[in-house]
């Protein structure tokens, strides 16, 4: 009987916690009041064009000019250049432009080189250190070094250079 009368207590309470207008919800997520991490523009894509809200085909996400993908597909100087090693790479975010790669290979943020490995074919990038097994690449990037945009590829990774 008393347990009872306590829950029809507490349900009573919490009925006129509702009238009152106070959310006694369990917070579960955004929204829950505290503070979230909130995604910021990269300084790295800060002049970079955004493609179109209608982009649906490769060419229309890929906001880079001819002469961007030429001067990322020049040959680069290896003195600096050490190879971090291979990683498989797939499509990262089609929407972020520029030439990038997410890559639990890099250790911090900086300059660096893709090759494919079958061809020979590179690009300058912007590294980008994650956690995890694989790695993403901008869709610039996969282009300029002839890999399939919805496969996976071995490449080689290379710092500086």
């Amino acid at each position: 009987m008393h347990k009872t009368l306590g829950i029809l207590g507490t349900c009573l309470v919490l009925a006129g916690c509702g009238q009152m207008g106070l959310d006694m919800r369990v917070p579960s997520g955004p929204g829950d009041g505290q503070t979230r991490p909130q995604s910021r523009p990269d300084a790295m894509d800060a002049g970079a064009r955004r493609p179109p809200a209608t982009a649906r085909t490769a060419e229309e996400f890929d906001t880079t000019t001819a002469e961007e993908r030429q001067a990322a597909a020049a040959p680069a100087s290896e003195a600096q250049a050490r190879s971090l090693g291979l990683t498989v790479v797939s499509l990262g975010d089609p929407a972020r432009p520029g030439f990038w790669i997410e890559t639990p290979l890099a250790t911090s943020v900086g300059r660096g080189r893709v090759i494919n490995p079958e061809t020979g074919q590179s690009v300058q990038l912007d590294l980008i250190p994650v956690d995890g097994s694989g790695s993403r690449m901008s869709l610039a990037a996969l282009r300029v070094i002839g890999v399939p945009l919805t496969g996976l590829t071995e490449v080689e990774v290379v710092s500086g250079g």
